[in-house]
C-alpha cells in the first residue's frame, strides 16, 4: 500500500462475496426499517422495507415470480440499509426482486418503453445535446409534456433537466491551459455533467488543478444507476463492465477514481458489485479506488495538502440537503466539512430523509405525487432558509428540488472553486455579481 492518498491502493484482498440475499437471515424483525422508511410514511402502497425485503424474499424461489410487486414502489433511498442495526441488504434486495418482475415479463408494455427510456440518460444525452435548444423546448413546453404523459406515462411535472450547450469532455480535451503534473487523478463525470451540467465538472476540474492535480478524462458510460434501479441488470452490467474497462489500466497505473455525482460513485463503489454480484478482481480494485471528490478533499485536508489560504469569503446564508445516496456511503458530510473553510458563508443542514425524486422514480406518473409527498418537509426546509440559491452533491435532487421550490441549487464544489477565485457559471455566477 503507497503512503500517497492520491495514488491507487493496488493490494486490495479479494473478499468473499454472498448474493445479497442470504443476509435476509439477519432481520430480526425489529421494524426500524419501516419506521425510518419516507416512502412507507406517506403511502399505503408501499408497505414496508421490511416485508418487501427480508420478509418477502423468504417466499421468493429462483424462476418464480415476487409474492408482492409493492417492492417496485421503493425508491432506492437506501435509508433502510443506514438504519438496519443487522445490515441486511434491504435495498439490494429489493433491487433484485424488482428486475425478477422486469425479466419476468410482468411489467405494461407502455411503461416498460418508458422506464427503458428514462433509465439511459447517455443516450438521450448524446440525441438531445446537440440540439439542446429545440431538445429543451419540446422537453419542457406544455405540448411535450402533454405528448410524454399520453404516450410514455411520464408524470407532467416531472424534474426532468435541461440539456447544457456544450459538452463537458469536449470542454476538457479543448483546454489549453490544462494543468500537467505528475500527480493525477481521473474524474468520472457521469451523464448528467457531461449532458446537463457541465458547469460542475469545470468546477471540480478547477478545485483539482487549484491543489496540484492534472485530471485525467478518459472515455466512459452511464454508472447504469438509473437501469439498475428499473430492473434492467443486463444492460446495467454491460455499462458496468464498459467502465471498468476504460478506468482500471489508470487504477493499476496509481491513479485514483474522482466523481462529483454521489449517486455515480456510489454505483462503481457499492451498488453495481452487489446488486450485480459482480466482485472480479477488477471490479473490487475499482471499487477500493473511487472517490467522492468531498472525501477525497477531506482526505488532503487532513493530511495538511489542501489549499485553504485566500479563500475569497462568500457572505451567504444557504440550505444544504445532503441526498440520501450520499450519506449511503457512510463517510459523514465530507461537502460540510470543505464548505466550512469558505469565510463568511452559513451553511444550514436539512434533517430530511430524502427529496423523494429516487433518481427517475420521481419521472413516474403513478410516483410522482408519491415523491411530492416525500419531500414536502424538505421543500419547506428550503423555502424558510430562504437563500438565494441552495446546495445539494445529487444532480437528480437538485433538479426536483428546484423545480419544487423555485430556488435555483448548485453542487458544493461549485462554491470552492467560486473561492479559489475561479468565475462561477449558473446560478451561483447570477448571486456572485
Amino acid at each position: 500500500m503507497t503512503n500517497n492518498i492520491w495514488e491507487a491502493q493496488l493490494d486490495i484482498t479479494p473478499s468473499d462475496h454472498k448474493p445479497v440475499e442470504l443476509t435476509l437471515d439477519h432481520c430480526i424483525k425489529c421494524n426500524i426499517c419501516v419506521t425510518a422508511c419516507p416512502v412507507t410514511a406517506v403511502t399505503d402502497l408501499f408497505p414496508g422495507p421490511k416485508y418487501v425485503g427480508p420478509q418477502a424474499g423468504r417466499f421468493r424461489h429462483q424462476g418464480q415470480p415476487s409474492p408482492d410487486h409493492s417492492v417496485d414502489y421503493c425508491n432506492g433511498c437506501r435509508v433502510c440499509n443506514m438504519v438496519c442495526p443487522t445490515g441486511v441488504k434491504i435495498a439490494e434486495i429489493n433491487g433484485r426482486a424488482r428486475a425478477h418482475i422486469v425479466q419476468s415479463g410482468q411489467v405494461p408494455l407502455r411503461r416498460k418503453l418508458r422506464n427503458n427510456l428514462i433509465a439511459r440518460p447517455e443516450l438521450m444525452g448524446k440525441v438531445g445535446q446537440p440540439l439542446a435548444p429545440i431538445a429543451n423546448v419540446l422537453l419542457h413546453s406544455g405540448f411535450g409534456r402533454f405528448f410524454a404523459k399520453l404516450l410514455l406515462d411520464i408524470a407532467p411535472n416531472a424534474p426532468l433537466p435541461r440539456f447544457s450547450g456544450e459538452r463537458f469532455s469536449r470542454w476538457a480535451r479543448k483546454r489549453p491551459d490544462a494543468v500537467r503534473s505528475a500527480r493525477k487523478v481521473v474524474y468520472f463525470h457521469g451523464c448528467s455533467t457531461e449532458y446537463f451540467e457541465a458547469r460542475v465538472g469545470k468546477a471540480a476540474v478547477q478545485v483539482l488543478e487549484a491543489n496540484g492535480f492534472e485530471v485525467i478524462v478518459p472515455p466512459q458510460n452511464c454508472c447504469g444507476l438509473p437501469l439498475l434501479s428499473n430492473g434492467e441488470f443486463a444492460a446495467a452490467q454491460a455499462y458496468h463492465e464498459s467502465n471498468i474497462h476504460h478506468l482500471i489500466d489508470y487504477v493499476k497505473q496509481g491513479c485514483v477514481i474522482v466523481g462529483t455525482s454521489t449517486s455515480c460513485t456510489l454505483t462503481l463503489k457499492e451498488e453495481a458489485p452487489e446488486m450485480l454480484a459482480y466482485h472480479t478482481p477488477d471490479a473490487q480494485l475499482l471499487t477500493a479506488n473511487t472517490f467522492d471528490i468531498h472525501e477525497f478533499l477531506v482526505h488532503l485536508l487532513d493530511a495538511g495538502e489542501l489549499k485553504t489560504d485566500g479563500l475569497k469569503p462568500m457572505p451567504l446564508t444557504l440550505a444544504y440537503h445532503p441526498p440520501c445516496q450520499y450519506r449511503a456511503h457512510r463517510l459523514g458530510r465530507p461537502s460540510t466539512e470543505i464548505m466550512a473553510l469558505i469565510p463568511e458563508l452559513t451553511i444550514i443542514e436539512s434533517q430530511a430523509a430524502c427529496c423523494g425524486v429516487g433518481g427517475t422514480y420521481g419521472y413516474k406518473a403513478e410516483k410522482y405525487d408519491i415523491t411530492m409527498a416525500v419531500g414536502k418537509s424538505l421543500f419547506d426546509f428550503v423555502q424558510e432558509v430562504n437563500g438565494p440559491i441552495a446546495v445539494c452533491d445529487s444532480e437528480t435532487c437538485r433538479w426536483n428540488i428546484a423545480a419544487v421550490t423555485g430556488v435555483p441549487f448548485v453542487h458544493p464544489i461549485e462554491l470552492l472553486a467560486a473561492a479559489y477565485g475561479y468565475e462561477p457559471e449558473g446560478p451561483l455566477a447570477e448571486v456572485m455579481k
